[in-house]
Protein backbone atom coordinates (compact mmCIF):
# COMPACT_ATOMS: atom_id res chain seq x y z
CA UNK A 1 0.00 0.00 0.00
CA UNK A 2 2.73 2.46 0.83
CA UNK A 3 4.54 1.58 -2.74
CA UNK A 4 0.77 2.54 -4.49
CA UNK A 5 0.78 5.78 -2.33
CA UNK A 6 4.81 6.89 -3.54
CA UNK A 7 4.13 6.10 -7.09
CA UNK A 8 1.10 8.21 -7.50
CA UNK A 9 2.20 11.18 -5.00
CA UNK A 10 5.89 10.88 -7.49
CA UNK A 11 3.73 12.23 -9.95
CA UNK A 12 3.94 16.15 -10.46
CA UNK A 13 2.51 16.59 -14.03
CA UNK A 14 1.52 15.11 -17.05
CA UNK A 15 2.18 16.23 -20.78
CA UNK A 16 -0.86 16.64 -22.85
CA UNK A 17 0.45 15.83 -26.50
CA UNK A 18 -3.43 15.73 -28.79
CA UNK A 19 -2.62 18.54 -30.70
CA UNK A 20 -0.39 18.00 -33.88
CA UNK A 21 3.25 19.29 -34.10
CA UNK A 22 2.96 21.01 -37.05
CA UNK A 23 2.66 24.89 -35.84
CA UNK A 24 0.44 25.53 -38.59
CA UNK A 25 -1.54 23.02 -37.71
CA UNK A 26 -1.92 24.01 -34.17
CA UNK A 27 -2.75 27.71 -35.56
CA UNK A 28 -5.75 26.45 -36.94
CA UNK A 29 -6.86 23.89 -34.23
CA UNK A 30 -6.46 27.28 -32.16
CA UNK A 31 -8.19 29.32 -33.79
CA UNK A 32 -10.75 27.21 -34.71
CA UNK A 33 -11.23 26.44 -30.41
CA UNK A 34 -11.14 29.63 -29.97
CA UNK A 35 -14.03 30.32 -32.60
CA UNK A 36 -16.24 27.65 -30.91
CA UNK A 37 -15.53 28.74 -27.72
CA UNK A 38 -16.39 32.52 -28.14
CA UNK A 39 -19.87 31.28 -30.02
CA UNK A 40 -20.80 29.09 -26.89
CA UNK A 41 -19.70 31.27 -24.70
CA UNK A 42 -22.28 34.36 -26.39
CA UNK A 43 -25.08 32.11 -26.95
CA UNK A 44 -25.11 30.84 -23.40
CA UNK A 45 -24.67 33.99 -21.93
CA UNK A 46 -27.36 35.51 -24.02
CA UNK A 47 -30.10 32.43 -23.08
CA UNK A 48 -29.23 33.09 -19.13
CA UNK A 49 -29.55 36.63 -19.82
CA UNK A 50 -32.52 36.89 -21.73
CA UNK A 51 -34.54 34.09 -19.40
CA UNK A 52 -33.44 35.87 -16.23
CA UNK A 53 -34.87 38.99 -17.34
CA UNK A 54 -37.71 38.61 -19.40
CA UNK A 55 -40.61 37.84 -17.75
CA UNK A 56 -42.31 35.63 -20.51
CA UNK A 57 -39.51 33.71 -19.90
CA UNK A 58 -40.36 31.68 -16.79
CA UNK A 59 -41.69 28.78 -17.17
CA UNK A 60 -40.04 25.23 -16.67
CA UNK A 61 -39.22 24.91 -20.01
CA UNK A 62 -36.88 28.13 -19.85
CA UNK A 63 -35.51 27.08 -16.49
CA UNK A 64 -34.10 24.31 -17.97
CA UNK A 65 -32.81 26.30 -20.33
CA UNK A 66 -31.15 28.27 -17.94
CA UNK A 67 -29.47 25.59 -16.19
CA UNK A 68 -28.10 24.13 -19.08
CA UNK A 69 -26.90 27.27 -20.68
CA UNK A 70 -25.07 27.49 -17.20
CA UNK A 71 -23.60 24.26 -17.55
CA UNK A 72 -22.18 24.56 -20.93
CA UNK A 73 -20.66 27.55 -20.54
CA UNK A 74 -18.72 25.87 -17.56
CA UNK A 75 -18.55 22.79 -19.08
CA UNK A 76 -16.85 24.10 -22.16
CA UNK A 77 -14.25 26.36 -20.12
CA UNK A 78 -12.93 23.63 -18.38
CA UNK A 79 -11.34 22.07 -22.09
CA UNK A 80 -10.95 25.01 -24.73
CA UNK A 81 -9.31 27.94 -22.40
CA UNK A 82 -6.48 25.34 -21.07
CA UNK A 83 -5.73 24.12 -24.44
CA UNK A 84 -5.84 27.36 -26.37
CA UNK A 85 -3.48 29.01 -23.70
CA UNK A 86 -0.87 25.87 -23.81
CA UNK A 87 -0.81 26.23 -27.68
CA UNK A 88 -0.09 29.56 -26.91
CA UNK A 89 2.89 29.28 -24.58
CA UNK A 90 4.03 25.96 -26.48
CA UNK A 91 3.81 24.38 -23.19
CA UNK A 92 2.16 20.87 -22.72
CA UNK A 93 2.44 20.65 -18.84
CA UNK A 94 -0.46 20.13 -16.55
CA UNK A 95 0.12 19.35 -12.75
CA UNK A 96 -1.24 16.05 -11.10
CA UNK A 97 -3.59 18.34 -9.25
CA UNK A 98 -4.60 20.09 -12.30
CA UNK A 99 -5.53 16.85 -14.59
CA UNK A 100 -7.79 15.29 -11.59
CA UNK A 101 -9.38 18.56 -11.56
CA UNK A 102 -10.25 18.73 -15.33
CA UNK A 103 -11.07 15.03 -14.83
CA UNK A 104 -13.65 15.80 -12.29
CA UNK A 105 -14.80 18.81 -13.25
CA UNK A 106 -15.56 17.46 -16.99
CA UNK A 107 -17.49 14.34 -15.81
CA UNK A 108 -18.90 16.27 -13.61
CA UNK A 109 -20.63 19.15 -16.17
CA UNK A 110 -21.24 16.16 -18.76
CA UNK A 111 -22.99 13.74 -16.73
CA UNK A 112 -25.14 17.13 -15.57
CA UNK A 113 -25.62 18.18 -19.17
CA UNK A 114 -26.70 15.08 -20.07
CA UNK A 115 -29.11 14.74 -17.08
CA UNK A 116 -30.39 18.27 -17.83
CA UNK A 117 -31.45 16.63 -21.29
CA UNK A 118 -33.10 13.88 -20.14
CA UNK A 119 -35.43 16.25 -17.65
CA UNK A 120 -36.08 18.54 -20.46
CA UNK A 121 -37.34 16.14 -22.53
CA UNK A 122 -39.48 14.76 -20.09
CA UNK A 123 -40.49 18.22 -19.78
CA UNK A 124 -41.52 18.17 -23.55
CA UNK A 125 -43.37 15.34 -23.12
CA UNK A 126 -45.48 16.66 -20.39
CA UNK A 127 -46.28 19.69 -21.89
CA UNK A 128 -46.96 17.99 -25.20
CA UNK A 129 -48.67 14.66 -23.67
CA UNK A 130 -50.31 15.52 -20.92
CA UNK A 131 -51.18 19.17 -21.40
CA UNK A 132 -54.09 19.20 -18.96
CA UNK A 133 -51.93 18.26 -16.26
CA UNK A 134 -48.87 20.10 -17.02
CA UNK A 135 -49.00 22.68 -14.11
CA UNK A 136 -49.67 20.44 -11.76
CA UNK A 137 -46.66 18.05 -12.37
CA UNK A 138 -44.21 20.94 -12.85
CA UNK A 139 -44.89 22.62 -10.51
CA UNK A 140 -41.95 25.09 -9.35
CA UNK A 141 -41.02 22.78 -6.33
CA UNK A 142 -40.63 19.57 -9.21
CA UNK A 143 -38.37 21.96 -11.56
CA UNK A 144 -35.68 22.44 -8.63
CA UNK A 145 -36.05 18.97 -7.36
CA UNK A 146 -35.22 17.85 -10.71
CA UNK A 147 -32.62 20.50 -11.60
CA UNK A 148 -30.75 19.87 -8.29
CA UNK A 149 -31.26 15.93 -8.67
CA UNK A 150 -29.50 16.59 -12.52
CA UNK A 151 -26.45 19.02 -10.95
CA UNK A 152 -26.15 16.08 -7.73
CA UNK A 153 -25.72 13.27 -10.29
CA UNK A 154 -23.09 14.95 -12.38
CA UNK A 155 -21.43 15.16 -8.91
CA UNK A 156 -21.46 11.82 -8.16
CA UNK A 157 -20.34 10.54 -11.50
CA UNK A 158 -17.63 12.86 -11.38
CA UNK A 159 -16.33 11.72 -7.99
CA UNK A 160 -16.63 7.92 -9.23
CA UNK A 161 -14.60 8.23 -11.98
CA UNK A 162 -11.61 10.67 -10.97
CA UNK A 163 -11.34 8.45 -7.36
CA UNK A 164 -11.21 5.50 -10.10
CA UNK A 165 -8.81 6.69 -12.43
CA UNK A 166 -6.41 8.04 -9.43
CA UNK A 167 -6.79 4.77 -7.70
CA UNK A 168 -3.75 3.43 -9.97
CA UNK A 169 -0.43 3.65 -10.07
CA UNK A 170 0.82 4.79 -13.36
CA UNK A 171 3.65 3.48 -14.65
CA UNK A 172 5.42 6.31 -17.52
CA UNK A 173 5.86 8.27 -19.95
CA UNK A 174 3.62 10.64 -18.35
CA UNK A 175 2.16 11.35 -21.85
CA UNK A 176 -1.30 12.15 -22.55
CA UNK A 177 -2.08 11.91 -26.38
CA UNK A 178 -4.70 13.87 -25.95
CA UNK A 179 -5.31 18.07 -25.72
CA UNK A 180 -7.10 17.18 -22.34
CA UNK A 181 -6.71 15.15 -19.31
CA UNK A 182 -9.78 12.26 -20.20
CA UNK A 183 -10.34 8.72 -18.24
CA UNK A 184 -9.26 6.59 -21.83
CA UNK A 185 -6.10 8.50 -21.82
CA UNK A 186 -5.20 8.35 -18.28
CA UNK A 187 -5.89 4.16 -17.89
CA UNK A 188 -3.32 3.48 -20.94
CA UNK A 189 -0.63 4.74 -18.78
CA UNK A 190 -1.39 2.98 -15.94
CA UNK A 191 0.53 -0.66 -14.41
CA UNK A 192 -0.70 -3.52 -15.95
CA UNK A 193 -3.46 -4.85 -13.99
CA UNK A 194 -4.82 -1.71 -12.36
CA UNK A 195 -7.42 0.14 -14.26
CA UNK A 196 -9.92 -2.94 -14.18
CA UNK A 197 -11.85 -1.07 -11.27
CA UNK A 198 -12.09 2.02 -13.55
CA UNK A 199 -13.02 0.05 -16.97
CA UNK A 200 -15.98 -1.10 -14.65
CA UNK A 201 -16.81 2.14 -13.56
CA UNK A 202 -16.77 3.39 -17.41
CA UNK A 203 -19.18 0.46 -18.74
CA UNK A 204 -21.18 0.90 -15.84
CA UNK A 205 -21.71 4.25 -16.90
CA UNK A 206 -21.95 4.13 -20.19
CA UNK A 207 -24.54 1.38 -20.06
CA UNK A 208 -26.40 3.28 -17.44
CA UNK A 209 -26.58 6.18 -19.69
CA UNK A 210 -27.57 4.08 -23.11
CA UNK A 211 -30.98 2.87 -20.67
CA UNK A 212 -31.35 6.52 -20.03
CA UNK A 213 -31.50 7.05 -23.33
CA UNK A 214 -33.83 4.54 -23.91
CA UNK A 215 -35.99 6.53 -21.34
CA UNK A 216 -35.16 9.80 -23.41
CA UNK A 217 -35.98 7.49 -27.02
CA UNK A 218 -39.31 6.71 -25.15
CA UNK A 219 -40.54 10.24 -24.22
CA UNK A 220 -39.67 10.82 -27.69
CA UNK A 221 -41.84 8.45 -29.59
CA UNK A 222 -44.55 9.81 -27.39
CA UNK A 223 -43.96 13.31 -28.59
CA UNK A 224 -43.99 12.12 -32.05
CA UNK A 225 -47.22 9.45 -31.89
CA UNK A 226 -49.33 12.73 -29.95
CA UNK A 227 -47.95 14.97 -32.78
CA UNK A 228 -49.09 12.70 -35.64
CA UNK A 229 -52.74 13.22 -34.23
CA UNK A 230 -52.31 16.77 -34.86
CA UNK A 231 -54.97 17.97 -37.51
CA UNK A 232 -53.07 20.88 -38.51
CA UNK A 233 -49.96 20.33 -41.07
CA UNK A 234 -48.07 23.08 -39.33
CA UNK A 235 -48.98 22.16 -36.31
CA UNK A 236 -47.46 18.74 -36.83
CA UNK A 237 -44.63 19.96 -38.47
CA UNK A 238 -43.33 22.72 -35.97
CA UNK A 239 -43.46 19.51 -33.10
CA UNK A 240 -41.23 17.78 -35.16
CA UNK A 241 -39.24 20.59 -36.70
CA UNK A 242 -38.54 21.12 -32.39
CA UNK A 243 -37.90 17.66 -31.42
CA UNK A 244 -35.89 16.00 -34.05
CA UNK A 245 -32.59 18.92 -33.19
CA UNK A 246 -32.93 17.85 -29.70
CA UNK A 247 -33.13 14.00 -30.68
CA UNK A 248 -30.46 14.74 -33.02
CA UNK A 249 -27.80 16.71 -30.36
CA UNK A 250 -28.18 14.32 -27.67
CA UNK A 251 -27.65 11.39 -29.97
CA UNK A 252 -24.71 12.97 -30.78
CA UNK A 253 -23.50 13.50 -27.37
CA UNK A 254 -23.86 9.63 -26.35
CA UNK A 255 -22.28 8.15 -29.40
CA UNK A 256 -19.29 10.40 -29.66
CA UNK A 257 -18.90 9.85 -25.71
CA UNK A 258 -19.74 6.00 -25.84
CA UNK A 259 -17.10 5.72 -28.68
CA UNK A 260 -14.41 7.96 -26.60
CA UNK A 261 -14.98 5.74 -23.74
CA UNK A 262 -15.20 2.42 -24.97
CA UNK A 263 -13.18 2.66 -27.78
CA UNK A 264 -10.31 2.42 -26.15
CA UNK A 265 -9.33 -0.95 -27.27
CA UNK A 266 -9.11 -0.20 -30.82
CA UNK A 267 -6.33 1.74 -32.56
CA UNK A 268 -8.25 4.99 -33.42
CA UNK A 269 -6.24 6.98 -35.60
CA UNK A 270 -5.21 10.60 -33.61
CA UNK A 271 -7.12 12.66 -36.57
CA UNK A 272 -10.43 10.74 -35.52
CA UNK A 273 -9.62 10.59 -32.03
CA UNK A 274 -9.66 14.17 -31.99
CA UNK A 275 -12.47 14.74 -34.28
CA UNK A 276 -14.49 12.77 -32.05
CA UNK A 277 -13.39 14.47 -28.88
CA UNK A 278 -14.61 17.55 -30.44
CA UNK A 279 -17.83 16.17 -31.20
CA UNK A 280 -17.93 15.33 -27.37
CA UNK A 281 -16.81 18.22 -25.98
CA UNK A 282 -17.25 21.54 -27.73
CA UNK A 283 -20.06 20.78 -30.25
CA UNK A 284 -23.02 20.15 -27.81
CA UNK A 285 -22.44 23.40 -26.00
CA UNK A 286 -21.83 25.15 -29.31
CA UNK A 287 -25.40 23.72 -30.88
CA UNK A 288 -27.32 24.23 -27.50
CA UNK A 289 -28.11 27.27 -27.89
CA UNK A 290 -28.73 27.72 -31.29
CA UNK A 291 -31.17 24.27 -31.14
CA UNK A 292 -32.91 25.32 -27.61
CA UNK A 293 -33.33 28.94 -27.65
CA UNK A 294 -32.69 30.91 -30.56
CA UNK A 295 -34.81 29.00 -33.01
CA UNK A 296 -37.51 29.58 -30.13
CA UNK A 297 -40.48 32.50 -30.98
CA UNK A 298 -40.05 33.85 -27.26
CA UNK A 299 -36.74 34.02 -27.54
CA UNK A 300 -36.53 35.91 -30.01
CA UNK A 301 -39.26 38.12 -28.93
CA UNK A 302 -36.93 39.43 -26.06
CA UNK A 303 -34.35 39.54 -27.94
CA UNK A 304 -35.98 41.85 -30.48
CA UNK A 305 -37.30 43.93 -27.31
CA UNK A 306 -33.59 44.43 -25.75
CA UNK A 307 -32.19 45.30 -29.61
CA UNK A 308 -35.25 47.37 -30.00
CA UNK A 309 -34.91 49.28 -26.57
CA UNK A 310 -31.13 49.88 -27.82
CA UNK A 311 -31.69 51.58 -30.78
CA UNK A 312 -34.13 53.34 -29.14
CA UNK A 313 -31.99 54.62 -26.36
CA UNK A 314 -29.40 55.31 -28.80
CA UNK A 315 -31.48 57.65 -31.02
CA UNK A 316 -32.70 59.35 -28.00
CA UNK A 317 -30.30 60.19 -25.83
CA UNK A 318 -27.90 61.81 -28.59
CA UNK A 319 -30.93 64.26 -29.72
CA UNK A 320 -31.08 65.24 -25.71
CA UNK A 321 -27.56 65.85 -25.04
CA UNK A 322 -26.71 67.66 -28.28
CA UNK A 323 -25.38 71.07 -28.02
CA UNK A 324 -27.47 74.28 -28.43
CA UNK A 325 -26.78 75.68 -31.76
CA UNK A 326 -29.05 77.61 -34.71
CA UNK A 327 -32.49 78.20 -33.35
CA UNK A 328 -34.76 77.92 -36.37
CA UNK A 329 -37.59 79.58 -36.57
Amino acid sequence: MAEKVTNVTSITEFLLMGLPDDQVLQTLYVTFFFLIYLAALMGNLLTVTLSSTDQHLQSPMYFFLKNLALNDICYISVIVPKSIVNSLTKSHSISFLGCASQIFLFIFFAGTEYALLIVMSYDRYVAICQPLYYEAIMNRGTCWQMVMAAWSSGCVYGSIHVAGTFSVRFCGPYVVHHFYCDVPSLLTLACPGEHTLEYAFVIASCTLASVCFLFLTAFYICIFSAALRIPAAQGRFKTFSTCVPHLTVVTLFLFSGNVTYLGTGYKLTASLNLFMSVLYTMVPPSLNPLIYSLRNKAVKAALGKILLLKCYQKHKYPAVLKPPGRHTK
